[in-house]
């Protein structure tokens, strides 16, 4: 009876374990510390909402690889030293699989160290500047358009093309802030030199620079603190006074370019064209109105560019990323959502195709995209040079007109072409950007 009971018990317990359910897989651990405080709030948050859209996207579609992803986002409050220790404790304590980079040249450049020392891919979606890529680094990637020293190429472009020749600017004011990538714009606009950090070799000798490369005098430069400045109006007075037609504002933050096109428009300046680093946030046209009317800004991304992404193994195009954001947070995606979305496209589909979380063959797979075989994102699609920089990205120039952002700039991409004409500054007082319309100087009322 015993021997026939112990038989039967053990016989059910069989059954029962055989009936069990699977053990769901552990999640794919994705870490990103980001600046969801402080200086670059702003962009840092939206930085969040574009990974975490694109992680919801993966996961509803049954993961990566039969195994969800879990999204472990920290505050670095903008600060460099808080950014260094989260991204150690990701690494060491999270034990995260995989990691995004964060906002912001003065912060991806101390992170980059970390995540090269532990042998980590490190997909970048803001740090330009070339002193991050002359480290030698083996396992970064940088998802925008080209290193920040080379951005005035495409304004001096957008000059010559654009803007007839008798009204082309002759004067140049460049204003920037004391900021990682600010810096490195204004040494490609100016012809300095990029010196490697610590060695002090040189990276690339940028003369004679854009501006001067263009017939364009520099008549004016000021650099203004990195952070708590606050003396726009005498900054705004003392590039009225150069006589500059053409001014380029350098900004670490959206609220710096708030500031500095407010501060023009009170001081009257009589600028024919505005070019700002920052201002395709809906948050820069909240704050300005009306004064945005003309101004331009570089861009990575724009709404209007229809490249074909992929994601979950299908094509993702941009509109199904602008209605999926729209649906998830009931506002309009800009640049900062874009730019994460596309990291986390590139980073889905480096997984899915090696078929493992392996950082080191992640990197070799990223390291082997061509031109005919890229990563495609909704940022259009990338492979990198030996240093991580994309290869063949010229930027998008965008600028306010009539309200809306609007593209204008390469004309006859292949990929896409602008559906709006550049609009030549008028110089009119207190109304610093006003552009020409389709040959026609357009006064705004008085």
């Amino acid at each position: 009876m015993t021997t026939m009971t112990n038989k039967l018990f053990y016989g059910l317990v069989a059954s029962a374990f055989l009936a069990m359910p699977a053990q769901a897989a552990d999640p794919i651990k994705i870490g990103a510390s980001l600046p969801l405080t402080g200086n670059f709030s702003v962009s840092g948050q939206k930085h969040k909402e574009g990974y975490e859209l694109c992680v919801d996207e993966i996961n509803a579609k049954g993961g990566i690889l039969d195994r969800q992803i879990e999204l472990i986002i920290s505050d670095n409050r903008s600060d460099t030293e808080t950014a260094i220790n989260q991204a150690e404790r990701l690494i060491n304590v999270t034990k995260a699989d995989v990691i995004f980079g964060t906002f912001s040249s003065k912060l991806t450049f101390p992170i980059s160290s970390v995540l090269e020392k532990y042998g980590m891919v490190h997909p970048v979606p803001a740090g330009g500047a070339l002193r991050i890529w002359a480290q030698g680094l083996k396992h970064a990637f940088y998802f925008q358009q080209n290193a920040a020293e080379y951005v005035g190429a495409t304004l001096t472009n957008v000059i010559g093309d654009l803007v007839p020749a008798g009204q082309m600017p002759k004067k140049a004011a460049l204003v920037h802030a004391d900021d990682f990538f600010a810096n490195a714009i204004a040494a490609g606009f100016l012809g300095e030199q990029v010196k490697s950090p610590g060695s002090g070799e040189l990276v690339a000798d940028l003369a004679p620079g854009y501006l001067k490369d263009a017939g364009i005098e520099v008549a004016y430069t000021e650099t203004w603190p990195e952070e708590g400045f606050s003396d726009w109006l005498n900054l705004a007075n003392s590039i009225k006074r150069s006589g500059a037609d053409l001014v380029v504002g350098l900004t670490a933050s959206a609220e710096e370019a708030v500031q500095l096109t407010r501060a023009l428009k009170t001081v009257q300046a009589d600028i024919k064209l505005l070019y700002l680093s920052q201002g395709t946030q809906t948050e820069f046209h909240e704050g300005v109105g009306d004064a945005a009317e003309g101004i331009m800004m570089h861009s990575s991304w724009h709404e209007a560019v229809p490249f074909l992404g992929s994601l979950n193994g299908e094509v993702y195009s941009n509109q199904q990323f602008l209605d999926a954001f729209k649906a998830k947070y009931g506002k309009v995606a800009d640049e900062d959502s874009a730019i994460p979305f596309a990291v986390c496209q590139g980073m889905e589909q480096a997984i899915r195709a090696t078929g493992t979380t392996d950082n080191a063959k992640l990197s070799e797979w990223l390291h082997a995209r061509t031109k005919d075989e890229p990563v495609r994102t909704v940022l259009g699609p990338f492979a990198w040079d030996e240093r991580g920089l994309p290869i063949d990205r010229p930027f998008i120039m965008a600028q306010w007109q009539d309200g809306n952002l609007n593209f204008i700039y390469p004309k006859g991409n292949s990929r896409a072409s602008p559906r709006s004409s550049i609009r030549n500054p008028n110089g009119n007082p207190g109304h610093p950007g006003v552009m020409q319309r389709h040959g026609r100087l357009a006064r705004p009322p008085r």
